[in-house]
């Protein structure tokens, strides 16, 4: 097989599929412990672009806020009231069960120290977590799957659905880009072995990708007698990807049609697109924060279904936030800190970080950092997969508060 004819197969499958140089082994300790934990899935939310966090969780008793924002503020009246100070906007109404169960945490002023205001050195800093002067070659869940390889019984380090960039799984995750789990099995017979004898060192990567790609598509290929997920969906892209992920997810379960946690991957991630709000804001951050909504009371129903949402953690996260004051367009420019969710059945779910000190800007009209987002990596891998966090992030950060035992 040529290198062009496997590259045709992949793009006709929909998939990108991302593996290290180096022989992945399986998670070892004598407890078992490292591998238990990547039965904890995480799946990530991408909002890309850089939403705006005090229009999402609106600091409504502050009248700074009012001041600053006279145009597109969140009116007191709309905003659904979480405590004497704090809000949120009326599109994220689907939550309120989930606030309500304490199964959703806000932790707000995320952001890191000297942040960066272009979006693609900032993203960069987010999926490698690095310092806003230090450039890192992997992604932060790449350095996370290399020192603790998920079991060999997983199909995939991670799925990423919404999106062409690896992200936090570049450079060395086995991460697959997936756009629809049927087409990609079925694209997937177009993969041919090749003979041992045309092997060669060049050739041995690519024959390598190709297997796993064609185990992949097996692992993820609907089955005669898979469960049926009974949620319903939210159309729209975001809710396609979030569809298909759940799918994925269902392709382990049993034949009779009994919902199990299954090993399909460790990671998920999902984007959803158009956050970067500079002009006539309000109608379209509504739009978007109404999908995002709409898409998380999905997956919590999914993961539900098939027993996995007491072992699945769902953290939001993007480039930045916006300005605190408005701009002359009815829209926001780049900022810094932001507010951000974590879901999940073992979230003790409430709000932490700090509010926005709207009294407090720096010389550019920005918030200061209240929590660094690697202390959220840091309680991905620390708490929930039983990880060397320090490790990982190259640092000491202090896990949050967030995850009950």
């Amino acid at each position: 097989m040529k290198r062009r004819e496997f590259l045709a197969a992949a793009a006709a499958a929909g998939t990108s599929l991302w593996l290290p140089n180096a022989a992945r082994a399986e998670v070892g300790s004598a407890s078992g412990t490292a591998a238990a934990g990547y039965d904890n899935l995480l799946i990530l939310i991408e909002l890309k672009g850089g939403n705006d966090g005090l229009n999402t969780v609106v600091p409504f008793a502050d009248p700074l806020y009012y001041s600053y924002r006279a145009n597109i503020g969140v009116r007191r009246e709309q905003a659904i009231q979480l405590d004497e100070r704090t809000a949120l906007h009326p599109a994220l109404a689907p939550l309120v069960p989930m606030w309500r169960a304490r199964q959703l945490a806000i932790v707000q002023g995320v952001t890191y120290p000297q942040p960066n205001l272009s979006h693609f050195r900032s993203i960069e800093i987010w999926d490698t977590a690095s310092r806003s002067d230090e450039y890192l070659r992997e992604g932060w869940l790449t350095r996370a799957f290399g020192s603790a390889p998920v079991p060999k019984g997983f199909v995939a380090d991670g799925l990423v659905l919404g999106s062409a960039e690896m992200g936090p799984m570049a450079n060395g995750a086995r991460a697959i880009a997936l756009v629809n789990p049927a087409q990609f099995a079925r694209a997937s017979r177009l993969v041919t072995p090749v003979s041992l004898k045309e092997r060669n060192p060049a050739l041995a990567h690519i024959l390598d990708v190709e297997s796993d790609i064609v185990h992949a598509a097996d692992q993820l290929r609907p089955r005669p007698g898979q469960y049926a997920l009974k949620t319903a969906f939210p159309q729209g892209a975001f809710g396609t990807s979030i569809k298909t992920a759940m799918q994925a997810l269902a392709s382990g379960d049993t034949p009779q049609g009994a919902p199990m946690p299954g090993k399909g991957v460790a990671v998920i991630r999902l984007t959803l697109n158009g956050f970067d709000t500079h002009e006539n804001q309000p109608g379209r951050h509504a739009d978007l924060l109404r999908q995002f909504a709409t898409g998380m009371v999905a997956l919590r129903d999914a993961l539900g279904e098939l027993g996995r949402w007491d072992r699945t953690m769902i953290v939001t996260y993007a480039e930045f936030g916006r300005r605190v004051r408005e701009n002359q367009s009815r829209g926001t420019d780049h900022g810094t800190a932001s507010a951000h969710f974590v879901a999940g059945g073992r979230v003790a779910g409430g709000l932490y970080g700090e509010a926005p000190q709207l009294a407090r800007l720096d010389g550019n009209g920005n918030l200061p950092v209240g929590v660094d987002f690697r202390q959220i990596y840091a309680t991905v891998l620390g708490p929930w997969w039983g990880l060397d966090a320090a490790a990982v992030l190259q640092g000491n950060f202090r896990p949050l508060p967030i995850l009950r035992a």
